[in-house]
């Protein structure tokens, strides 16, 4: 069944921007999950809203005609090849855009809040977000109005804030990622997922050449703001096609920052940080944390934060401390680790009472340096677990 996609294209040469409205052909314009014969198109779930929808919003702010006359292409262009060599003192300068969330805000610990699994932490976090700003899109695999994503993590969004706002796609995630390109360039903000990480690969080719380097191209004009979700980790029997971890996949890509949390508190902190951050983030979720049933994992769960809580990326926190006697007589070591990982070691320091220090990165790019450095001198001794 062939269906035709809405899409917002994108442009940019060296010198002229173009941007128009198209309409390609598809063949695969189910969701993952969605009944064939139910599918709606992307043009129906996106654009045929009642209200005042993206299509009416692409057209407001990019009326068709030429925005650009040949004579003022000719002009920038001579200017361009004209103009001095850059210093070789700023080739690292614009890989990302400045954050405005530098330090930690709100209360960790919500009046009046619940206990809270991980899965619910980042729906609470992108239901607020979606409340307070409209420009706010989740769309991915199965995340819409029937489903509510396979893991329930977009659960009633769909039903809160239109099918306009938070939608299914097809299963393309080249297709997910690359159109955030768009969707931020006309001032929206665009949260997508990939349903599992072993998905991403298809989506790395967007990731890296488009979204990973738009704030370095533009010389800090037209970052790409955008969150990946991504559910990782081995959990259940998802097998070899479910199962996959690709954080050093994606740290050897220069210009995302990438976000592993390891309970609900952080959850909701650094899901709110990479909003507001203003580049490309990547929060990788691992699904044994979703709702604390891994054994081990229980302490996943905290009390949901309050609203305005806030956490800044490259901040890691010590979750346990060490005997400050046992670190007198030189017989502790730290360990460095994230996501399930901080559980792994929580168990294995079980058994050496008051001799290990674990600390959980929270973000793996940018890393909390000055805290890994601090501790390793402190205790003379590391173990990296990943």
């Amino acid at each position: 069944m062939i269906k035709s996609i809405p899409a917002l294209l994108i442009s940019v040469p060296l010198i002229a921007v173009s941007i128009g409205l198209i309409q390609p052909s598809a063949t695969t314009m189910s969701a993952n999950e969605e009944p064939r014969g139910k599918a709606n198109s992307m043009y129906e779930s996106v654009f045929a809203d009642t209200s005042k929808g993206l299509k009416d919003y692409y057209l407001d702010y990019f009326p068709i005609g030429v925005a650009v006359s040949p004579r003022a292409i000719k002009e920038s262009f001579d200017r361009a090849v004209a103009a001095p060599e850059p210093e070789r003192s700023t080739v690292s300068n614009y890989v990302f855009a400045p954050t405005p969330v530098t330090e930690e805000r709100g209360s960790r610990v919500g009046e009046g809040k619940d206990k809270t699994i991980m899965v619910d932490a980042a729906l609470f976090a992108i239901r607020e977000l979606m409340e307070d700003h409209p420009e706010a899109l989740l769309y991915g695999q199965d995340v819409g109005r029937r489903l509510g994503g396979v893991f329930r993590e977009a659960a009633t969004l769909a039903e809160r804030f239109g099918d306009h706002r938070v939608f299914n796609t097809a299963i393309q995630e080249a297709y997910i990622v690359g159109s955030t390109v768009g969707m931020n360039a006309v001032g929206l903000k665009p949260m997508v997922e990939v349903q599992f990480a072993d998905y991403i690969y298809p989506a790395l080719n967007q990731l890296v050449t488009e979204i990973s380097k738009s704030n370095y191209l533009s010389c800090g004009k037209f970052p790409v703001s955008m969150i990946l979700r991504v559910p990782t980790g081995a959990y259940g029997g998802g097998g070899p096609y479910h199962s996959g971890s690709v954080e050093t996949t994606l740290l050897s890509i220069k210009g995302i920052k990438v976000v592993y949390p390891s309970n609900a508190a952080d959850m909701k902190g650094l899901m709110k940080a990479a909003y507001y951050d203003g580049n490309p983030i990547v929060m990788l979720e691992h699904k044994g944390l979703y709702w604390s049933k891994v054994p081990g994992t229980e302490d996943a769960k905290t009390i949901e934060p309050s609203r305005d809580y806030i956490i800044p990326l490259g901040k890691g926190r010590i979750v346990k401390h060490a005997d400050q006697s046992a670190i007198d007589n030189g017989e502790t070591c730290v360990v460095i680790t994230y996501g399930m990982g901080v559980y792994w070691a929580k168990a294995a320091a079980d058994k050496f009472n008051g001799r290990v220090e674990i600390v959980d990165l929270r973000t793996l790019f940018p890393l909390d340096e000055e805290l890994i450095f601090e501790r390793v001198k402190l205790h003379g001794k590391c173990l990296v677990l990943t």
